[in-house]
């Protein structure tokens, strides 16, 4: 299972490192640290005429300071395995990118990460660069105030940490934890279709790890409540992070009973049991009903593509 979206780059994250003030200033200062800039959950690449190839651009220091960025928040990805050159995104707001005069033409090349993903134009690795920018930058914007007394907190440990000037408190980047599950009676798969998908989009179910879950009990928690059946045996089969905002996907396999389905229609628009001929015609874009799946960067894809392979 290889969906695309995830850290690819080998990078050297130097925990041990970040929180050392002098060290974070002198990598940012270097003429070989490189920057990319995300707006909103856009990064500014460079793209050939036809759009097909797309890369990140990357900036350097000056040019970030030029652009009114400040350097001070720059997040740090990690030091290149190859070339030992630092590597930071610097997260702005899609209005910023839009308005600010001294920006607005820098960096008007502006992709939406799903269709990075969807279509397959940014090298794998770089696109697991953007999924962590974008993770981090989102939990930047929601955590500018203490939950503790409601200080304002400050930047950290290269954009690793935040504090409140206040009372102290600390704050980390979280994940949260979501199972996505190919549940199978082992000849057919439950697909499902929510309010929010496109239209004839299925997929497969999936849901938030409650406190007090482990893996398993989310899986037939989630089933449970969502399409009425029990799950037996579930497998964990890989994982992928989703930075909408910050997720990680656990793609699971879980086996249920052959038994008609109980939709709960305020979770689901529709689900359905699918053979696995039918899920191979949806793969393959020639179903009947036009119906359709996630692209192949996405877990729930891999998930269903393991099932028609005869895997699940």
């Amino acid at each position: 299972m290889k969906p695309t979206l995830g850290p690819t780059i080998e990078l050297d994250r130097l925990a041990e490192k970040r929180a050392d003030k002098e060290y974070m200033a002198q990598l940012i200062e270097a003429e070989s640290s490189r920057f990319f800039v995300i707006a909103g959950a856009k990064p500014v690449v460079d793209s050939n005429e036809d759009r097909t190839r797309r890369s990140l651009h990357w900036f350097t220091g000056p040019q970030i300071t030029d652009l009114g960025l400040a350097l001070s928040e720059a997040i740090f990805l990690g030091l290149d395995a190859e070339d030992e050159t630092a590597k930071f995104a610097v997260a702005t707001s899609e209005h910023y990118a839009r308005g600010a005069p001294q920006a607005r033409e820098a960096l008007k090349e502006r992709v939406e990460i799903r269709t990075l993903a969807a279509d397959a134009s940014m090298p794998a690795g770089e696109l697991g660069l953007v999924a962590q920018a974008a993770s981090l930058g989102t939990w930047h914007e929601n955590h500018r105030c203490c939950g503790r007394c409601g200080g304002s907190m400050s930047f950290k440990s290269g954009g690793w940490k935040r504090k409140c000037w206040a009372c102290g408190h600390e704050a980390f980047p979280r994940v949260d934890p979501v199972v996505i599950m190919a549940v199978t009676d082992g000849e057919r798969i439950v697909l499902a279709h929510e309010e929010r998908f496109p239209d004839k989009m299925y997929s497969v179910l999936a849901g938030h790890v409650e406190p007090g879950d482990d893996i398993e009990h989310a899986v037939r928690r989630e089933t449970r409540e969502e399409v009425g059946l029990e799950v037996g045996d579930v497998r964990l089969v890989g994982s992928q992070p989703w930075p909408f905002p910050h997720s990680l996907m656990l793609g699971c396999f879980a086996r249920a009973e052959p038994k008609d389905l109980v939709v709960d229609t305020t979770e689901l628009a529709d689900a359905q049991w699918f053979t696995r001929e039918d899920a191979t015609a949806m793969l393959a874009g020639s179903h009947p009903d036009e119906l359709w799946l996630p692209g192949p960067q996405s877990m729930a894809h891999q998930l269903i593509k393991a099932f028609v392979e005869g895997e699940a």
